[in-house]
């Protein structure tokens, strides 16, 4: 294309980020590294690098994920492996000043699995862990767990895991979502503490069990029972085909 100059245009590049989002000891829980390297040295944020040349936005969101962290996210049309997770594109960013070397878009994912183990950290982030978002998202994220952070999440990491949280949040009053928290097979009791968790209330057992039941192929009997929770024999379920909650489960206001 002759009449076509690509130096006419500013250079900018093109980012992924990662909502990662968890259930542990009953709260809902993202991943975060500390940066080893500036801008931001030294501050929690979330996953994330610069997409390459010859890959796509999801193909980088999964590299980026296994280089920073050691843990696999699955397009949920690929077979998960245990340590697999849902992967979805969440949002663009593209504030002019969200990154002091240049300009950078940002296109965020959010993945979600079941209770993953610790991670490890690589590339540059030199260290790596599991924290509470109600802690991440208190006052800019100045605090991360039992320890201190030096500064908020780094760049605008704080909006795009608030974004996450608030995606996770509304999707499970609808869809299956709810269920990619859970291992294959699991107790209703299982999966309501997963909405309590997500949505940082208290569910009534016998109506959250009468809904979730109540649409046809929304969970499946797996045959089998569990004790893992205590007390009697617990059914064991699995997501079945059906995606849509109908009628949805909304959350409780709070």
């Amino acid at each position: 294309m002759p009449s076509y100059d690509p130096s006419t245009f500013p250079p900018f590049a093109v980012t992924v980020d990662l909502v990662v989002l968890t259930v542990r000891r009953h709260a809902l829980c993202a991943l975060v590294v500390r940066r080893g390297e500036s801008p931001f040295q030294g501050c929690w944020a979330l996953p994330g690098g610069f997409v390459r040349a010859d890959e796509d936005l999801g193909a980088a969101a999964a590299r980026e994920l296994v280089e920073e962290t050691g843990l696999c996210a699955h397009d949920p049309a690929v077979p998960a492996a245990d340590n697999g997770a849902h992967l979805e594109q969440l949002a663009t960013y593209g504030a002019p000043s969200r990154d002091p070397r240049m300009r950078v878009v940002s296109v965020a994912h959010l993945a979600l699995s079941p209770d993953l183990p610790s991670p490890r950290a690589g590339g540059d982030a030199n260290s790596a862990r599991w924290a509470p978002v109600d802690d991440l998202l208190a006052v800019g994220g100045d605090t991360v767990g039992e320890e201190e952070s030096p500064a908020p999440l780094a760049f605008d990491h704080a909006r795009i895991l608030a974004d996450g949280v608030e995606r996770a949040r509304s999707k499970i009053e609808y869809s299956s979502l709810a269920t990619a928290f859970c291992p294959p097979e699991f107790t209703v009791g299982e999966l309501r503490r997963v909405y309590e968790a997500v949505w940082g209330v208290v569910l009534d057992p016998r109506n959250f069990h009468r809904k979730v039941t109540g649409t046809p192929g929304f969970l499946v009997p797996s045959g089998g029972t569990t004790t893992r929770q205590g007390g009697r024999p617990a059914q064991l379920f699995r997501a079945g085909s059906a995606t849509v909650l109908n009628p949805p489960m909304l959350r409780p206001e709070v």
